[in-house]
């Protein structure tokens, strides 16, 4: 098996995944089920096949979304984990912890593909500090996600890891 690891979970830190091995399937899903699953125009999803998967903490909440199809997620924040079909598991790429690592190679259900995503890279471009005159809460705001590495404790504890 490959030497390459790769890290993940939720946005909260209770579910924590660890994969093992090479990841050559990543894609985005177009189709109305993944934008509908994911709250977004697709969903990105890395493919898990050939490779090893442990969840190291934590476990999946599940919703049934087909009679093929099961997606896990995080009961506690909501965060969208898992397409799992009977070809496999596929984790969604956001929830790596470098998902940079794993871009995408095909685009799947693009009969449900929104016109305007193809032209998003067109839009205006601005920094989150770049609209502290529009939001000022931005100016004090303290993240409660967890952090992009894994973490023995999680929430910290402010006595033994703060």
């Amino acid at each position: 098996m490959s030497d390459t690891v790769h890290t993940g979970g939720c946005q909260c830190g209770a579910i924590r995944f660890r994969v093992e091995g090479a990841l050559k399937d990543s894609s985005i899903c177009h189709c109305r089920m993944c934008q509908k699953a994911f709250g977004a125009y697709y969903a990105p999803l890395i493919s898990t096949r050939g490779a090893d998967l442990v969840w190291t903490r934590g476990a999946l909440k599940y919703f049934q979304s087909s009679n093929h199809v099961r997606r896990g997620f995080c009961g506690d924040c909501g965060t969208p984990l898992t397409y799992e079909a009977p070809d496999g598991v596929a984790i969604a790429a956001g929830a790596f912890d470098d998902p940079a690592a794993v871009p995408p190679s095909v685009q799947f259900g693009v009969e449900g593909k929104l016109a305007f995503v193809d032209h998003l890279a067109t839009l205006p471009n601005r920094h989150t500090d770049e609209d502290m005159e529009n939001a000022p809460f931005l100016n004090d705001l303290i993240s409660y996600q967890h952090p992009d590495h894994d973490t023995a404790i999680w929430p910290p504890n402010k006595e033994t890891n703060p």
